[in-house]
């Protein structure tokens, strides 16, 4: 049985923990995360300058639920000053780790995005938080810290799965039991998230909600693409009032 501490679910800590040594592998468990990447990123960067993809520089960006720190490096390759945050320690240790071998300028704090909210308002320029939100008790807590620790004007990027029967069978009998995609027990369908709910939940913590975009992946291939088609993997670009 999970337990749930502070807005942490500990089994969804140490089931991310057990896979921190082959985070950057890019042939490994974590293959399909090195594959959608790409396409994450140019999302997050067109975002942050409506519609161009003219980087991230000058900007202090914060990837909440970081993991090893793939999406943060990419941040920085941008331009960004990053901090990544994650509740799984192991993770954190191989993500400093790998920014220091790669001489990577990126910060890594084991910190709960509430917490850092409290410390740090309205501190970054663009919050990234993705593929996170499907993983914690109460993931509406964790987009109001998000909104809180936005800069008024601030561009925002969740992502997270939709929840239907197409995204059952995509995301955890096709990804996880059949294609073996992801480490199985990754997901947990109850825990995914309708667009609708999303939406709302950014609404309620004072942001405007910008647009949505799916994601597909392609297993043939190999690769991932943005898309309009949000039955399954799909963002939400919010930005804070200014």
């Amino acid at each position: 049985m999970s337990t749930h501490s502070d807005n942490v679910d500990a089994q969804e800590i140490a089931n991310f923990d057990r896979l921190a040594a082959q985070w950057w592998d890019p042939q490994g468990q974590m293959r399909t995360l090195h594959q959608i990447n790409p396409p994450r990123l140019r999302y997050i960067v067109q975002c942050a300058n409506n519609g161009r993809l003219t980087g991230l520089r000058g900007r202090r960006a914060l990837d909440v639920g970081c993991g090893g720190g793939l999406l943060s490096e990419a941040l920085a390759g941008e331009g960004a000053q990053v901090l990544g945050i994650d509740m799984a320690a192991e993770l954190i240790a191989v993500a400093r780790h790998h920014a220091e071998q790669n001489a990577r300028a990126v910060a890594y704090r084991q910190i709960r995005a509430e917490e850092l909210a409290a410390e740090q308002p309205a501190s970054f320029d663009l919050v990234c938080c993705l593929e996170m939100l499907e993983h914690v008790p109460e993931p509406q807590a964790v987009i109001a810290a998000c909104a809180q620790l936005a800069r008024p004007g601030a561009n925002l990027v969740f992502s997270t799965i939709n929840r239907n029967a197409k995204s059952f069978a995509l995301a955890v009998v096709g990804a996880e039991y059949v294609l073996n995609l992801v480490p199985r027990g990754t997901h947990d369908y109850e825990k995914f998230i309708r667009p609708s709910e999303l939406d709302a939940w950014a609404r309620a913590a004072g942001l405007d909600v910008i647009g949505i975009k799916g994601l597909r992946y392609n297993p043939l291939l190999k690769s991932a693409r943005l898309c309009d088609d949000i039955d399954v993997n799909y963002f939400l670009h919010c930005r804070k009032p200014a």
